[in-house]
């Protein structure tokens, strides 16, 4: 198991290493409550956009949903007329500045998931709505409808402690992990507690997602229902086109992920009748290295990972190996998307100016 599963084990409860750094979690939650204080003072200034602002995030460390939920949200909202964009960090990207860098149909032939992140490439490919990929997400937003002026609502991955973007709505999202063992970091998995004060000028209370069998905090919230889809070549999956074959039940394969929870992701294909040898890497793995052995026949990644392998590289270093994609859905409770709805302004075409406020 590497480091990141180790912690994540050990936060789930606490023993006797996560007591004893427990004093850390309590100055940890000393600095976040001071932090939200200069911000809702405006001793730290926030942006606030134009058009409505989304964002998703995590109250807890590691991957819990938040792109799925991210890519859910989107197409919701194109179904219902919105022209979204998208504001992400662009986490682990290799890049050298904080410039916001634009991901659509007239850049993204020139750019790689390595100089975007992985994220905001496999937003951009399942739902092919304009990323703005930087660190400050209200610089982002601002130069995204610059170049989009047509876009109307905006949806910030994985911004929820990014106060300095003002917000009209709040989406959080737990895993079946809830709150661990309740203690911030480092004792703890939590970023800040489960419960904080929300930001001024949010239009709803945030909504609560559970990326889980059931509710795992004691917030009210919404169940989602993730489903993964049969897999499908890796050069169809790039191009988009019909699949050209399909893997038979009680086929032997070699699974590779790069994501927070890769377990999940082989019990799925499990669940569909493959026979898994599981290849868990590191979350965001850079893929410099092809994992798997050169004799193996079918390999099955996440939509994740492929954004970081062409399949031209496959051809040249496993040209004996049959590289498939398995591409995962999220569906979130009728309800839900009834409260969004509801919370959302009615659609403008003048957005007005953004400017910078107290939060």
């Amino acid at each position: 198991m590497n480091l990141e599963g180790a912690l994540n084990r050990a936060w789930l409860k606490r023993g006797v290493g996560m007591s004893l750094l427990w004093p850390l979690s309590r100055m940890m939650g000393l600095l976040v409550g001071l932090r939200r204080i200069a911000y809702r003072r405006g001793v730290l200034k926030t942006t606030r956009l134009p058009v409505p602002v989304v964002v998703v995030g995590n109250r807890i460390v590691g991957g819990a949903g938040k792109t799925p939920t991210a890519i859910a949200l989107i197409e919701h909202l194109k179904a219902k007329g919105w022209r979204p964009g998208v504001l992400s960090r662009g986490y682990k990207a290799d890049r050298t500045d904080g410039a916001p860098l634009l991901l659509d149909h007239a850049t993204h032939q020139q750019l790689t998931a390595r100089f975007t992140g992985d994220e905001p490439m496999l937003i951009w490919r399942r739902t092919q709505v304009p990323v703005m990929v930087g660190r400050h997400r209200g610089q982002s937003g601002l130069a995204l409808l610059k170049q989009h002026p047509e876009i109307d609502v905006l949806v910030c991955d994985d911004g929820l402690q990014h106060l300095a973007l003002g917000r009209d709505l709040e989406v959080i999202v737990f895993d079946e992990r809830g709150a661990g063992n309740g203690w911030l970091l480092p004792a703890g998995p939590l970023r800040e507690p489960v419960s904080v004060r929300a930001p001024s000028g949010l239009r709803a209370p945030p909504l609560i997602v559970y990326n889980a069998k059931r509710a795992s905090t004691s917030l009210a919230g919404h169940v989602g229902r993730t489903r993964l889809r049969p897999p499908v070549p890796l050069a169809d999956w790039w191009s988009g086109q019909t699949p050209s074959q399909t893997l038979s039940t009680g086929q032997a394969v070699w699974a590779a992920a790069g994501i927070a929870q890769p377990a999940r992701f082989f019990e799925a294909l499990k669940t569909q009748g493959l026979k898994v040898t599981e290849a868990a890497l590191p979350d965001h793995d850079a893929w410099d290295a092809l994992p798997w052995p050169e004799q193996t026949e079918h390999v099955v990644l996440t939509e994740k990972d492929a954004v970081k392998l062409q399949p031209d590289r496959v051809t040249r270093e496993r040209p004996r190996s049959n590289v498939w994609v398995a591409a995962l859905d999220f569906a979130i409770e009728d309800d839900f998307w009834v409260q969004l709805d509801s919370a959302l302004p009615a659609r403008s075409s003048s957005p007005a100016c953004a400017s910078s406020q107290p939060n």
